[in-house]
């Protein structure tokens, strides 16, 4: 292939690289030209370097499109951090928000407080701060000028969070009573909300109806996210509008109800009326249930084949989580663990800690093999990384109750919290801990790779990388033998098809193409992917969280044919000058001129 402009000056010259173009087509070695934001060559020839500032050797090397990350919950972080630096060099140049119900576009601080604090482990008073401090929109539209006015890295689309819209219209103690519905006004209101949104261009709206997400703050502190309390008609009005549009519904099922789950399935079909295209949480081989994985992709697959849209998201990496102390989601799952959660106050939490009928019922809780769940309850599968006493540190809170006199592991594990609370540090792997399944789920046409959760629980893990750690798994098996898929499959289901089943305009490598890169080396595709690092976020107070650095493996990165990454580097641009935009659904996305770039800022 060979595309050439003869009486062109190119920005950038990226040659003699093995060029993937995000479609599944064979990758071949290429230069690329790259010129006002787009790719204007591609050829096996040699390109006129004249007068060209940036030339980039790529031999040896991958180039790749940005990869996309289609669920994050960077929708606070966005506000005070808009370079989203940790996202952009690991190579992913397209984020999309409003995950989960969860979204700032109509709420104020203190419910996006309380609705993001407890469900994603963002500190509240920040998130509060943050929405306070930077909202000036009042709409969909509004909503998308605003991240454009910043200095965004990625390019950036969205949900409409259902949550946001009900807690918005209702008051976010009615939106979370199961009592009251919303009126009739208010429910054409959230109509109008969610219309508004999709001809915006947002990707569509997100919904929740997992019951183990509790709200954080004082006045409706531990009841579940708004989205939850919804009912039959309230949602089917809204699919509606999704199903005209041909938009997207995210969502998590009710994983303890068959029903509910059995429903979200079904309601991509169309039959009668349009099919509704739905992203569902998760396609995970739990520990906690090692057969459910087996049914995820059948059932995706006859959905599809009788006329639905369905994908289930998936994180194509082991999902290992960290805890200070007791701080972690997956105790909110059972009523112990939640009732611990619930006490803001250290004391009070304590005497909870401390109290027998509590233990007891928590060792019951734990013991219990009934009922679907997220969380393996086994603590002997639960590994101390961190502690003042260092004689605990690489042992599991089951041997620690070995240790001290055959106690009950949740007693052990209560005991060093109470100790040492949050200076208490622990790791386990919930699920994907199988890498022959991963392979079997990584090839499944009724699976997305998606699900890192960029952005949220900062102190509990850390995806940025995904995306790498899946191209190190498929070159590994080919190098072994025994390949499950190709480089090529793999680039396509980080980039193209992710793009073009959200319809939005990225994921691709082609001459036209806005010019997001990614810049690999292949053979730093090794175990030092799997390192732990921790970094500061300045805008939550410096607060530690964990992170991923893969400085070695990612060679260059360009958004909009600006160098965002380089030599090891975040470059002057991130911060400072925009290179991402808002991408609308199905529409093209031009690049942004100079002076677009220039006039972004933090707010």
């Amino acid at each position: 292939m060979g595309v050439v402009s003869t009486d062109v000056n190119y920005d950038t010259i990226i040659r003699n690289g093995r060029w993937f173009d995000g479609t599944g087509a064979p990758s071949a070695i290429r230069t690329l030209g790259i010129r006002e934001g787009h790719i204007v060559a591609i050829t096996a020839d040699d390109l006129d370097e004249t007068d060209c500032p940036q030339v980039i050797d790529a031999g040896g090397k991958w180039v790749l499109p940005g990869m996309l990350d289609i669920h994050t919950h960077y929708d606070v972080e966005v506000l005070g951090g808009p370079s989203l630096s940790e996202s952009l060099r690991h190579g992913v140049t397209t984020v999309l928000l409003g995950s989960c119900s969860l979204s700032t576009v109509y709420v104020d601080g203190l419910d996006a407080g309380d609705i993001f604090g407890r469900v994603e482990a963002i500190p509240r008073e920040y998130v509060i701060d943050a929405v306070d401090r930077h909202k000036t929109w009042a709409n969909g539209e509004e909503y998308i000028a605003a991240l454009e006015s910043r200095p965004l890295g990625p390019n950036v689309a969205a949900f409409l969070g259902h949550s946001d819209m009900r807690a918005s219209t209702m008051g976010l103690d009615r939106a979370t009573r199961r009592d009251e519905r919303p009126t009739r006004s208010e429910q054409a209101q959230m109509e109008r909300m969610l219309t508004e949104a999709l001809r915006a261009g947002f990707v569509g709206m997100s919904s929740q109806q997992l019951l183990f997400d509790k709200l954080d703050g004082d006045v409706c502190r531990s009841r579940t996210l708004p989205s939850t309390y919804a009912k039959p008609r309230e949602l089917r009005r809204l699919k509606s509008l999704l199903r005209r549009s041909g938009r997207v519904l995210q969502s998590g099922p009710d994983i303890k109800n068959p029903f509910n789950l059995g429903s979200q399935l079904l309601q991509s079909l169309g039959i009668v009326r349009n099919p509704l295209k739905t992203s569902l949480l998760s396609a995970a081989d739990v520990k906690s249930n090692p057969v459910a994985v087996k049914a995820l992709g059948p059932a995706a697959r006859l959905i599809n084949r009788m006329g639905g849209n369905f994908r289930w998201q998936h994180l194509p990496v082991p999902f290992e989580v960290y805890a200070d102390g007791i701080d972690l989601v997956i105790f909110e799952e059972f009523g112990a663990g939640a009732a611990a959660l619930h006490l803001r106050d250290e004391v009070d939490r304590n005497e909870l800690l401390r109290d027998e009928d509590y233990r007891r019922r928590f060792r019951k809780e734990y013991e219990s093999k009934f009922g679907l769940r997220v969380w393996h309850r086994d603590f002997f599968d639960a590994e101390i990384v961190g502690c003042p006493d260092e004689s605990v540190i690489g042992k599991s809170f089951g041997q620690v109750g070995r240790d001290r006199g055959g106690i009950h592991p949740v007693d052990a594990f209560l005991d060093l919290v109470l100790e040492h609370g949050s200076g208490l540090r622990w790791r386990t792997t919930i699920s994907n801990h199988r890498p022959e399944v991963l392979k079997k789920l990584a090839r499944d046409s009724g699976i997305q790779m998606g699900f890192s959760d960029a952005g949220a629980h900062l102190r509990n893990m850390a995806f940025y990388n995904m995306g790498l750690r899946l191209l190190r798994h498929v070159q590994e098996a080919a190098r072994s033998g025994a390949p499950f898929m190709t480089i090529e499959q793999a680039v396509h289901r980080l980039t193209g098809e992710l793009a073009d089943w959200y319809r939005i305009d990225a994921g691709h490598l082609r001459v036209g193409d806005r010019a997001d890169v990614v810049i690999l080396d292949p053979e730093r595709l090794d175990g030092a992917l799997d390192d732990y690092a921790e970094a500061p976020v300045d805008q939550y107070g410096g607060l530690q969280r964990m992170v991923n650095r893969n400085d070695d493996t990612v060679v260059a990165v360009f958004v909009g044919g600006r160098a965002v990454f380089l030599d090891g580097a975040l470059t002057e641009l991130v911060g400072t000058r925009r290179t991402g935009r808002f991408l609308r659904a199905a529409h093209t996305a031009p690049a942004l001129t100079e002076q677009e770039g220039a006039l972004a800022h933090v707010g």
